[in-house]
């Protein structure tokens, strides 16, 4: 039951943008702006703790590249009988710009191509990732509203007055029984106030506490799939199924459980050696390099 609907978000008409005789498909440029503001983010960070931005954009140039092909990947395996855009034609495989990038291969991706960068330099991998774990929330955050451009990925019918209006064609498949409601829950717009708050919490705990690296990377984790194992109860989109839920619930529960896990181990009972206990900082990775400084927490 919905009830009397007093209000709605509209759903946009088509999901490109014109610009004189140029297209945009607006879930390409909301990805582009995720990882342009991932990358100032981090540079940030990085630059602070007496880094500088060459390591930053040779990591944001291969952990983009890498995390691209990992979340289509990922994407065309578990949806491949889901998304009927994979089928449509020969190259829907790579069709990227009508949707279906999944987080779950993006991250490991996208970490390891970066984590090789960074080692190859001659820096520390767990203080990149801690660098980094902000910047990605953010970037996922501003990332969903790709979804709302394409009228994908949303929630069961609510008569909530932010509840998204959504167009008959965008419903279909799985979704026929709840064909005629009027809105739904704007999931995609409750991930990105979630991941905003959650991009404050992380770096207000690095600067309140000693975080020993990468256990902040674990604590962005936890917080992202906090979240997203619930969301995964309110979609309605069309999805593979284990044990009557959602594949993508397990997988964010079992990604849960790992991070919460290691977080407090790693943070809280791992003693580490001489090594490991003192304080990594970033060092040169080229002629511009700044002159490190500061502490390093």
């Amino acid at each position: 039951m919905t009830g009397v609907v007093l209000g709605y978000i509209p759903s946009p008409s088509d999901g490109t943008f014109s610009v004189g005789p140029l297209t945009l498909h607006m879930y390409g440029v909301m990805l582009l702006l995720g990882i342009a503001a991932c990358i100032w983010l981090t540079g940030r960070r990085w630059v602070s703790w007496g880094g500088d931005w060459d390591l930053i954009f040779r990591v944001a140039l291969w952990g983009v590249i890498a995390g691209v092909v990992g979340a289509r990947l990922y994407h065309d395996i578990t949806s491949w009988n889901q998304d009927p855009t994979i089928q449509a034609h020969w190259w829907g495989f790579a069709a990227v710009w009508d949707g279906g990038l999944g987080i779950w291969g993006a991250i490991p991706f996208g970490v390891i191509a970066g984590a090789i960068v960074v080692h190859r330099s001659g820096n520390s991998v767990p203080l990149m990732m801690d660098a980094v774990a902000p910047g990605l929330l953010l970037a996922q955050g501003i990332g969903r509203w790709g979804n709302y451009w394409n009228q994908e990925l949303y929630g069961r019918p609510t008569s909530l007055p932010w509840g998204l209006k959504i167009d008959p064609e965008h419903q279909n498949g799985i979704l026929a029984r709840y064909q005629g409601r009027a809105a739904y829950h704007p999931t995609f717009l409750y991930e990105f106030v979630w991941d905003l708050i959650g991009v404050g919490v992380l770096l207000w705990v690095d600067r309140r506490f000693t975080i020993r690296r990468p256990a902040l990377f674990a604590l962005y984790v936890a917080w992202y799939t906090t979240f997203r194992t619930f969301e995964e109860v309110l979609r309605i989109d069309p999805s593979n199924y284990f044990l009557h839920m959602r594949v993508n619930f397990w997988v964010s529960l079992v990604v849960w459980i790992l991070s919460v896990g290691f977080f407090v181990w790693w943070q809280f009972f791992h003693n580490p050696d001489e090594r490991q206990a003192a304080k990594p900082r970033p060092v040169p990775t080229g002629p511009r390099m700044a002159v490190p400084k500061g502490r390093v927490r």
